[in-house]
């Protein structure tokens, strides 16, 4: 398993309903942007070889009071 860091933005006040919707979902940071909505950086582990992309638009961006998936990152340790 790798960890990947997504940022999103969630309807106001649906910060923490989405962040317990979205399987081993651990929030990393949630700040209130300009827009009215709220960015939530949460970090999650999907299998080594999966693609990054398909998980997200499965897992994350359907989950209801998400209304975009803004960046996804990646690390790797050395």
């Amino acid at each position: 398993m790798k960890p990947i860091f997504v940022q999103l933005q969630c309807v106001p006040g649906k910060t923490y309903e989405v962040a317990d919707a979205i399987y081993k979902a651990e929030i990393v940071s949630e700040l209130y942007s300009t827009s009215g909505e709220y960015d939530l950086m949460i970090k999650v582990y999907i299998e080594e070889g999966q693609d990054i992309g398909k998980f997200v638009n499965q897992y994350i961006s359907s989950v209801p009071g998400v209304v975009r998936s803004l960046t996804t990152m990646t690390f790797t340790a050395f």
